[in-house]
Order: C-alpha cells, then structure tokens, then sequence
C-alpha cells in the first residue's frame, strides 16, 4: 500500500482513500462467486473508448472466460479510424482446441450478448498459449504491441518468447 503520492497528498487522499471510505482502494477487480470462492480480476481501471463507451477490458475477457470453449482470454484495444478504438480479443482454447472462423463468429456474439453489441472484439486471435512472465502473468503490455502493430517491448521476462512469435503471426492473418 502507497503511504502517500510525492508532494500531492490530496490526490492520495481522492484517489485511494475516498471510493470506499475508510478502506484503500489499490485499482484491483476482484468478484466472490455462487461458490464463495474470489476471481482477481485484475485491473479496473483498464479501459477502452469504443465508440465514446468506455468498456473495461475485464468486462470482455470475463465474457469470453463464460463460454464453455475458451480456457483463458487477454484483451486490449487498438487504435480505430471509425470507433477510436477496436477491441482485440486473445484467446486459448480449452483442451488446445483449434479456432475456426465459426468458433470465432460464436465468441463474437456471445460478448455481444452478454455485455451488448458494442462491446463485440473487432479482431478475435485464437492462440494456443498467452504471452506469461515466469510467474505466470499475462503480459498485457506485449499484446497491446501486437495489436497496434508495433515494435514489441522488452520481452525478458517471457516464460517462453515462442509464444510472442506465433502470436504474431496469427494476428497478421487477421
């Protein structure tokens, strides 16, 4: 936990101190389900403008992880003349399971249905591993590289750097 924000304790005050009063908000999603047990969600704050709706990218990833196909989703957006921003969906199969374009069209609406047809990714990249660090964290920051086409981040601390490249490759099918 912060014990302050240099020379801005105010903004310390608004920012971790004031959503929950009397309890520190750190930026972190977390949800109990039917069962009592906690999903970590991740980040709250990350967020995408799509169409001037902002659409937390735990929201999609968590529509995706609901459909009895997909094993684990990472989600980020891309730059978009038309939308501001496009949604790019990352997505492993369960039982490493091949994706086809029906597969891709069904995960398509069901997002859509479960959250509303603006939160449909415009790019679904079915990949058979994500990018992980050794400690098993999807690494966010190098999809969104692959998504914006652009030159990719320090990749050191990848478990396995194979697991970039093929991504790459199936996004530049897309």
């Amino acid at each position: 936990m912060l014990r302050g924000i240099y020379n801005d304790p105010d903004r310390f005050l608004s920012n971790y101190w004031t959503l929950f009063p009397g309890n520190y908000a750190a930026g972190d999603g977390a949800r109990i389900d039917e069962d009592g047990d906690y999903w970590l969600l991740g980040r709250v704050d990350d967020v995408m403008n799509v169409s001037g709706h902002r659409i937390s990218t735990i929201e999609i990833e968590s529509a995706l992880v609901d459909h009895p196909l997909v094993a684990e989703a990472a989600v980020c957006g891309r730059a978009d003349e038309i939308t501001g921003q496009a949604i790019v969906a990352f997505v492993t199969l369960k039982g490493g399971a091949e994706g086809s374009d029906d597969v891709i069209k069904e995960l398509r609406a069901h997002v859509g249905k479960k959250i509303g047809p603006i939160a449909r990714p415009a790019t679904v990249v079915i990949t058979q591993e994500l990018p992980k660090t050794r400690s098993g964290k999807i690494m966010r920051r190098l999809l969104r590289d692959v998504a914006e086409n652009r030159a990719l981040g320090d990749t050191t601390t990848l478990a396995d750097p194979n697991v970039l490249a093929e991504i790459q490759r199936q996004a530049q099918a897309k």
